[in-house]
């Protein structure tokens, strides 16, 4: 490569230029000479006609001075277009534009990183929320034509999707022409024994056509046959390939073994693929007809089973819907005790698996993207200050010739390779930004397995990087191919035009408008939980231990010896050294389950099915309101008196008190339970919030009902202890008495093992988990913006006041006061942050609105957290005005007019 420098020193040595322009003019005609001499020597040319040609581009002795004294001299001839003979060339100009902004940016390590950090935290953020937005609401389920797969639900007047009577499913597969077929399927945890350690394992029970609807070719062996979803058929079982991989070590002769599950041999069929999400949690699975339950073929009853049909091409989802509702409607009038007001709805599962997390996720990503539009207004901010300082290398491109759509071709190069080098460090941080999110999202987030780095993730970010490259980059670029080449060259000219201090003006506003948006979300987020914290449950939480208890197999088919099981287990667990209470329940509230029941007032015979009311039915031992400190209103709670040889008894809470008895006692009446009939009222309790501490008052269903574990009937027995619970109050911190209490419930026998492990105030964590994890994103963005927001503020006025220093040195010669100056500066900051913070404040009333839904006891335009936000950003912004005021104050005046 020859040595350019020389001969460009002796084209301009007749200009007599400053030492410091000389180079700067030397530097930049070096770097485009070697551009040209690179093109033409890949053109072909040999390395004498290449140097021969660029030097006759540059223009010769007068044809350069004559350019560059074009700018000293008005009424200088044209310039010359430097390098008209090939530059015209797009890819090749290109090229050229690539590698000068590589070496621009490379010479500005300073400037390159902090520009790179601050969009690659917007960058990264926007990646590490569209990686979970893209799994969870984007990706296609992964099944054949998942879009044609529908869930079926019931509907009552009390849920618009409830759980479907098998019964129904089984009418509604057999009736149904606009389904190629059906399925369904009921969670159930199975103890699992014979290999081991006893463990309870989270199950499913399927019918024989739910994986061959789904398209679900097995891993290894073979789906359920007809045959094995037969009440009295031989047990099989399928098996999750996480399980199979886990327990089993990835055995490839597991078919054929038998496993015994719930005390029954069942043979493994087959192990499911690896890619299989029916329910993140299931790691077994087995036909239908082997749940051993009365519950299963009584039309009463809704045992939590899910059906999902595979539309047939060319059918409608509305055509399937007025078929389905057709047939439940003459299953309706058929079976009035059971079906009358029950309907059914269809939803895409994809649609039905995603409803609860979408609005959280779009509000996410909608904060994100304000995070980094914040970050592109800071580099903007910055590229303006550095277009300014690059002032004289666009003035001597345009003496020489260069257009300005070429000038801003060159910058908004630079910026858009600065922003795709920002994308590269931004996916570093996206990696540990989805790990973060992972770890804080909600258990219950769906298809969280799918979340990770994918090329359509890669395709985004690459997207954004570019959009955002040229965003950030238009308003340097324009501002400096605007540049007057006359003025910019002249010594001693300083400053810049107005429209780059409008624009900062802007930028800022900007930024601070977004903040105020971004911290009045979190600011609301955080009351409303802070506020559910103080809600009362309606139970005392501190305390208290559960956990689920699997019974031995061996007593399982015995329901006397059931009743003996839990009451010897009862007694070891609250012989337990500072266990104070114990006690069995069926569920727990403001946990994972739930169990209705329809009642009616009286002993009458039972009505039709929409004549009844709902209750929340919970089966119990007697201690149980000790263990949870429920309040007893009226009358009297269980004793162990309450047994199958007397009268069957129920309490009540306070709420279906007032709905079936208001303004008269009703201990001593009677009312009617389905499937157990009439039983008497002995005591009434506080209610208690099940369905969560915000949405427990507004939930249709409240009413109430407490039934003695001791009065199950035997024929509901086996089903009614499936997943009961163990609860104990303790003194000291439970979570330290596990080991004593697993020991005691595993008994002389050892296969009784404990599981789901949680004391309630964990419980009451996780049922705000959502929220939980919303307002920590929120702070997370709120701060990021925050942050980003105060350094714009103080980058813009600390080169106001470098940029003011001849004038503030004139003002402090005059005898202007240092607080006079610093008010001075102040007043223009806080002018800019005023116009954002009043911005915002519109902004956020007309945006939060749409969280109302998340929030719980304050308003979407609450006073209170918007003035906190305007006093928080309000006193950020003056700080960041403030010291470079101070500063301004430093400046010796005549230090300050000897700089002019």
């Amino acid at each position: 490569m020859p040595d350019w420098n020389e001969p460009i020193r002796k084209l301009l040595a007749g200009l007599k230029l400053a030492p410091a322009r000389e180079a700067e003019i030397v530097e930049e005609l070096a770097q485009h000479a070697g551009d040209r001499y690179r093109d033409l020597k890949s053109g072909g040319a040999t390395g004498a006609e290449a140097r021969r040609l660029t030097l006759d581009e540059l223009g010769g002795h007068e044809l350069l001075a004559r350019g560059l004294r074009a700018v000293e001299r008005p009424d200088a001839p044209e310039p010359v277009v430097l390098g008209a003979g090939g530059g015209g060339r797009l890819l090749s100009g290109l090229g050229q534009d690539i590698r000068y902004g590589f070496r621009t940016l490379r010479k500005n390590p300073g400037f390159t990183a902090v520009a790179m950090l601050a969009l690659a935290l917007g960058i990264g953020a926007n990646t590490a929320i569209f990686s979970v937005v893209n799994a969870v609401l984007l990706r296609p389920l992964a099944y054949p034509d998942p879009d044609r797969l529908l869930t079926i639900f019931e509907t009552t007047s009390e849920f618009s999707q409830s759980s479907v009577a098998y019964p129904n499913y089984l009418d509604w597969r057999r009736e149904s022409r606009a389904f190629t077929d059906m399925g369904a399927f009921r969670n159930d945890d199975v103890n699992f024994t014979g290999a081991g350690e006893p463990e309870q394992v989270s199950g499913e029970y399927v019918s024989a056509s739910l994986f061959p609807m789904l398209g679900v070719t097995p891993f290894l062996g073979r789906n359920f046959l007809p045959g094995e979803d037969r009440p009295g058929a031989a047990c099989a079982v399928m098996l999750s390939y996480n399980f199979w991989k886990g327990r089993f070590g990835a055995d490839l002769n597991i078919l054929g073994k038998t496993l015994t599950l719930n005390a029954v041999s069942c043979a493994v069929a087959g192990v499911l693929p690896a890619g299989l999400r029916l329910r993140e949690e299931a790691r077994v699975f087995v036909p239908i007809e082997q749940w051993s339950s009365v519950e299963l073929h009584s039309r009463e009853v809704r045992p939590g089973l899910r059906v999902i049909g595979r539309l047939k091409p060319g059918v409608s989802i509305e055509a399937a819907q007025a078929e389905i509702t057709s047939i439940s409607q003459g299953l309706a009038r058929q079976y009035p005790a059971a079906n009358a007001g029950h309907g059914a709805k269809l939803a895409r599962v994809k649609d039905d698996m995603v409803k609860n997390i979408r609005p959280t996720l779009l509000l996410l990503m909608g904060a994100v993207g304000f995070v980094l539009i914040i970050a592109c207004a800071n580099v903007a901010n910055l590229l303006l200050a550095r277009s300014t300082a690059r002032k004289r290398e666009f003035a001597i491109r345009a003496a020489l010739g260069a257009e300005r759509g070429r000038v801003v071709r060159q910058l908004l190069t630079e910026s858009v390779l600065l922003s795709l080098g920002a994308a590269l460090i931004g996916l570093l941080l996206a990696r540990w930004g989805t790990s973060l999110v992972l770890a804080a999202a909600p258990g219950s987030l769906p298809r969280a397995a799918e979340i990770g780095i994918d090329p359509y993730v890669l395709l985004f970010t690459l997207a954004v990087s570019v959009v955002t490259g040229v965003l950030f980059g238009l308003a340097p670029a324009f501002h400096g191919a605007n540049a007057n080449p006359q003025e910019s060259l002249k010594e001693g000219a300083r400053g810049a035009g107005g429209g780059r201090h409008r624009a900062e003006g802007v930028f800022v506003a900007v930024e601070i408008g977004l903040a105020v948006i971004l911290l009045a979300g979190a600011g609301l987020m955080m009351q409303s939980v802070w506020r559910l914290w103080q809600v009362d449950p309606g139970f005392n939480t501190s305390n208290v231990l559960t956990t689920h208890v699997a019974l031995s197999p061996t007593v399982m088919d015995s329901p006397p010896g059931i009743r003996l099981a839990y009451r010897q287990l009862l007694g070891r667990v609250a012989a337990i050294p500072g266990v104070r209470s114990a006690a069995i329940t069926a569920l727990v509230p403001l946990g994972d389950d739930d169990s209705e029941i329809s009642y009616w007032a009286g002993t009458g015979p039972q009505p039709p099915q929409d004549q009844t009311t709902s209750a929340m039915f919970y089966i119990v031992t007697p201690d149980y309101p000790g263990v949870m400190q429920i309040p007893l209103r009226r009358g009297r709670f269980f004793t162990d008196r309450d047994n199958l040889a007397s009268l069957p008894v129920a309490v009540i809470d306070e709420v279906l008190a007032s709905h079936i008895f208001p303004g008269r006692d009703p201990v001593g009446r009677q009312l009617s339970v389905i499937l157990l009939g009439p039983v008497q009222i002995v005591g009434v309790v506080g209610h208690v919030k099940h369905w969560g501490l915000d949405s427990d008052d507004t939930a249709k269903i409240r009413d109430q009902i407490y039934f003695p574990f001791l009065q199950v009937p035997d024929q509901f027995m086996s089903a009614a202890v499936a997943g009961l619970t163990l609860a104990l109050r303790t003194v000291p911190e439970p979570l330290s008495l596990v080991s004593a209490v697993r020991a005691q419930v595993a008994g002389p026998t050892r296969d009784q093992p404990i599981y789901a492990v949680r004391t309630m105030e964990q419980i009451i964590s996780e049922s705000l988990a959502e929220r939980r994890f919303t307002m920590l994103m929120l702070i997370i963005f709120a701060a990021t913006a925050l942050l980003l927001a105060a350094v714009g503020i103080y980058g813009v006025m600390a080169y106001a006041v470098t940029r003011r220093t001849h004038e503030l040195g004139i003002r402090g010669a005059l005898g202007a006061s240092r607080g006079e100056i610093v008010g001075l500066v102040l007043l223009q900051g806080m002018r800019l942050a005023a116009i954002g913070l009043a911005g915002g404040l519109i902004a956020a009333l007309a945006l939060t609105r749409f969280m109302a839904g998340m929030l719980y006891g304050v308003r979407p335009a609450d006073p209170a957290t918007l003035a906190a936000v305007t006093l928080l950003l309000g006193g950020i912004a003056l700080l960041a005005c403030y010291i470079p005021a101070r500063r301004a104050t430093a400046v010796d005046p005549a230090v300050a007019l000897r700089c002019e």
